[in-house]
């Protein structure tokens, strides 16, 4: 203040002597104008082109973040193609050793089926046999016509005796044969039957086939957009991986929780087993390690044990025999359940302390309540945590479905999030970069303004200069 009083021509009229110091500074400011206007573009370019080069800089590096995502997407979107088209062929392959690697023998029984129902056909509809040749002389006798002579009549009556006896037999055999032939189409229907049974079989494995080769023809149309890189594709993958990336968050959650309750219920015992006031940090005992430790066993084991199950693809084990990933398979199931055999004995000493602890107090406050009795209803919190403590270890074991998917989509998901951030960082420099340029013309503006008197002036001569020549041009047209 002292400074600016001392420039200052009248110091109690500041403004006057500003507007009278900006006079005289007027004509220097006016001499002044081109470097002055210079150095405020250089200086504030200064700035400027820092972050535009910053902000291209953060463009390349989101553009080749958001190549590598898509590369990465692409490969867990092929990986998970596969993986769905291995599960279908594997499908496939048992419904054909289930069902059509016995069609041999299952065509071999449908046509033996089928003759035995054929012969049992042609059996039932043999036709009669011919009639015999004594058939012709009864039709030739009974063309005799009736005279009324004794002798003819007697001969006639002895005739049609043996003729009603004969035809009672035929009649019979006829009847019998028919019984009979009734009797092969009834035992022809259990053929019937199980041919029936058989080919709703063999239809039931065709459908199923059919509907896998469907399956399998929609599937294989995703490795094809996934091979051709398109925008389409690359979207529905993005979506798929999101969707299961915000699922398998809760389920960790939840998980983690599990993991929570698990702590709780062996920390306690553990305090007593290991002893309760050894520490291996000032707030770190050396129960709750135990505790931590033997639940990340089990969430280890867990992980080995679905890996080696095949239902996760975790860790690089394609280079072990099926024999050594069966071993490896019983090893982890055995030491998961030794694991839940200790949670239940721990389960075991935790009743027992929280009963000793409760007796020791109803002791020392020289209580005259009766004893608890031990009917099985005061078993139950003992029940339900050794139920806990066994299923625990194996609910921790199911951690490693969604962790795999957690990671492997996590990773797309967190490096979309990155490419967003990296594309705003450059366009919040980008916007730095243009507000630093417009801040430099709108000084090189203000300086104008503070020596618009010599512009003014200039403009008024340039103008004037301009019409110099018409008029001279003017005037020597009129002088001729």
């Amino acid at each position: 203040m002292t400074l600016l009083n001392s420039l200052l021509i009248w110091p109690d009229r500041p403004l006057p002597s500003l507007l009278v110091l900006l006079v005289i500074a007027m004509p220097f400011m006016y001499a002044a104008r081109h470097p002055v206007h210079a150095l405020v573009r250089r200086l504030f370019r200064a700035f400027e082109n820092p972050l535009r080069l910053a902000s291209r800089w953060l463009f390349d590096v989101a553009n080749r973040l958001r190549t590598r995502n898509r590369e990465v997407l692409f490969a867990h979107g092929g990986r998970e193609a596969k993986l769905v088209i291995d599960r279908e062929f594997e499908r496939v392959t048992l419904l054909v050793q289930r069902d059509l690697e016995g069609y041999p023998a299952l065509q071999r029984k449908i046509m033996d089926e089928i003759t035995r129902i054929e012969e049992d056909y042609k059996k039932s509809g043999e036709v009669p046999p011919p009639p015999p040749e004594w058939v012709t002389a009864i039709q030739a006798i009974a063309a005799i016509k009736a005279t009324g002579d004794g002798v003819v009549e007697d001969i006639l009556a002895a005739i049609r005796d043996p003729l009603d006896k004969i035809y009672n037999r035929v009649v019979a055999e006829y009847r019998a044969g028919y019984q009979e032939r009734h009797g092969l189409l009834k035992r022809a229907l259990p053929s019937w039957r199980s041919l029936g049974q058989t080919m709703s079989q063999v239809e039931r494995g065709i459908t199923g086939l059919h509907q896998s080769a469907v399956k399998i023809d929609s599937t294989v149309q995703k490795p094809e957009g996934i091979f051709s890189r398109g925008a389409k594709t690359e979207d529905s993958l993005t979506a798929s991986a999101s969707a299961q990336f915000f699922i398998s968050c809760p389920v960790m959650l939840v998980a983690i929780g599990g993991a929570y309750v698990n702590y709780k219920l062996i920390s306690l015992p553990m305090s007593a087993m290991v002893g309760g006031g050894d520490y291996i940090t000032e707030t770190l005992s050396a129960a709750q390690v135990s505790s931590m430790v033997i639940i990340l066993f089990e969430t280890l084991m867990g992980l080995f044990l679905m890996e080696t199950m095949r239902f996760t693809n975790l860790f690089p084990l394609g280079n072990l025999t099926e024999k050594m990933r069966r071993r490896m398979m019983w090893a982890s199931l055995s030491i998961l359940l030794v694991l839940a055999g200790f949670e239940v004995a721990l389960a075991i000493m935790r009743d027992t302390i929280i009963a000793s602890d409760v007796a020791l107090k109803q002791s020392l406050a020289d209580a005259t309540t009766a004893a608890a009795s031990s009917g099985w209803v005061t078993r139950i919190p003992t029940f339900g945590q050794m139920v806990l403590g066994f299923t625990l270890p194996f609910a921790l074991a199911f951690v490693a479905i969604p962790l795999e998917h957690f990671v492997n989509t996590g990773r797309i998901v967190l490096g979309a999030l990155l490419v967003m951030a990296v594309r705003g960082g450059a366009i919040s420099l980008r916007v730095a970069a243009s507000l630093v340029r417009e801040a430099g013309k709108i000084l090189v503006v203000a300086y104008d303004v503070c020596i618009f008197a010599p512009l003014a002036v200039e403009r008024w001569v340039a103008k004037a200069w301009d019409h110099t020549p018409e008029l001279d041009k003017a005037s020597g047209q009129g002088a001729a």
